[in-house]
């Protein structure tokens, strides 16, 4: 994932982002998140408690994950990173997941139910 100083920026300063799947009757389901991007690996990642809508919706996807996508803006810049998501529940990606939230965000709370939604990017939208 080749992209300028700019974006890594922008994905990297804490903002809020959006996550948006697809539920199975065809309709949004979109959230607030915090996201971290890997942009070595081209990957977004997203911790969640394992029982919320969202990870209960990708897990169920199987192993080939589901469409999806995360969005933030600051005024009239924004970015959209399209790709395909799933779950992951070891202890070394929840981990990792983790410190790359804490690197961006804050220390997460304690939450032993906690996974990761692994968003694999294959699209990148936006002017930033």
């Amino acid at each position: 994932m080749t992209l300028d100083e700019g974006f890594r920026q922008f994905w990297t300063e804490r903002r809020l982002a959006s996550l948006t799947t697809v539920r199975p009757n065809g309709t949004p389901h979109v959230v607030a998140v915090g996201v971290t991007v890997d942009f070595e690996q081209g990957l977004a990642r997203v911790i969640a408690s394992g029982t919320s809508y969202k990870a209960r919706l990708i897990r169920a996807a199987g192993d080939t994950g589901l469409a999806a996508a995360v969005c933030q803006f600051e005024g009239r810049t924004w970015s959209t990173l399209e790709g395909r998501i799933r779950l992951l529940d070891d202890a070394v990606s929840v981990r990792d997941a983790e410190e790359r939230y804490a690197q961006r965000y804050r220390q997460p709370r304690e939450n032993p139910q906690r996974v990761v939604l692994e968003l694999t990017i294959g699209r990148v939208l936006g002017n930033a």
